[in-house]
């Protein structure tokens, strides 16, 4: 077997161990951290959780009550399946925002999953005056779709189904690093100074390359495990927990 070969079968037994998700879940289910043990205690604020690629809110469930029972309030994006443009899940997404701000009146925290990551780094770059804190599980920092061939294809194909919809979306770009939505556009800026970046990232990604989610202007913490386990990985709820205590000289 040449090289080649042997690297696209290395590239495609990393997106086949994702299925650990289903052993880090149990893991989490019995770990005192999603009591609340041994993590520093929330300080009220708001925070938008926004979930990854084809999936939901129900995707951070977990997520949210481990931050409810540490002291924060957890605020759902309304989005049932992240699957489309990231246009259409845009307004939607600034009415949490807007929401949770006026409802506490504080700056809120953004966790975004993999796609969800990208949103939120969109979101602190158009409104950093309402965002303190973004925490980018598994999320390409200055890339969207700097990831593994097996999601390549998933996202070819959504990509291919949103042009067949609708030739408006085919001509901007949907589903690629050129995207002209408002949301991909504010992704592509300079991350402002005022919110905190941490980016929580896996050497053992099998659906976004790892060095992807490195930038010089985020905190970026290495935990192990798989992509789609970041959303229930016990290691992940810890690193959480601490980000979202941490201030900076971009924000105290």
């Amino acid at each position: 077997m040449d090289g080649t070969r042997i690297r696209h079968a290395a590239k495609l037994y990393r997106s086949a161990l994702e299925n650990r998700a289903y052993l880090e879940l149990a893991r989490l289910l019995a770990d005192p951290v999603l009591r609340g043990h041994d993590v520093p205690g929330g300080d009220g604020r708001a925070v938008l959780l926004l979930p990854g690629y084809l999936a939901g809110d129900r995707s951070l469930s977990l997520l949210a009550r481990f931050l409810r029972r540490i002291g924060y309030l957890p605020v759902f994006s309304g989005i049932a399946f992240n699957s489309g443009c990231a246009g259409s899940y845009e307004s939607r997404i600034i009415h949490a925002v807007r929401h949770a701000r006026q409802s506490t009146g504080r700056p809120i925290a953004v966790v975004g999953h993999s796609r969800g990551g990208h949103y939120a780094k969109s979101i602190a770059a158009a409104r950093p005056g309402d965002v303190s804190h973004v925490v980018c599980l598994g999320s390409g920092l200055d890339a969207v779709l700097d990831v593994y061939p097996v999601t390549a294809l998933s996202a070819a194909i959504s990509r291919r189904g949103l042009a067949l919809a609708s030739p408006a979306r085919q001509a901007s770009g949907c589903l690629t690093e050129w995207c002209s939505c408002s949301l991909q556009a504010s992704y592509r800026q300079p991350f402002p100074e005022g919110p905190h970046l941490t980016s929580i990232y896996t050497r053992s990604d099998g659906v976004v390359r790892w060095e992807s989610c490195l930038a010089d202007y985020a905190t970026c913490v290495e935990v192990p495990g798989s992509h789609i386990g970041l959303a229930f990985n016990p290691h992940v709820y810890r690193a959480i927990a601490q980000a979202l205590t941490t201030t900076s000289d971009r924000r105290r």
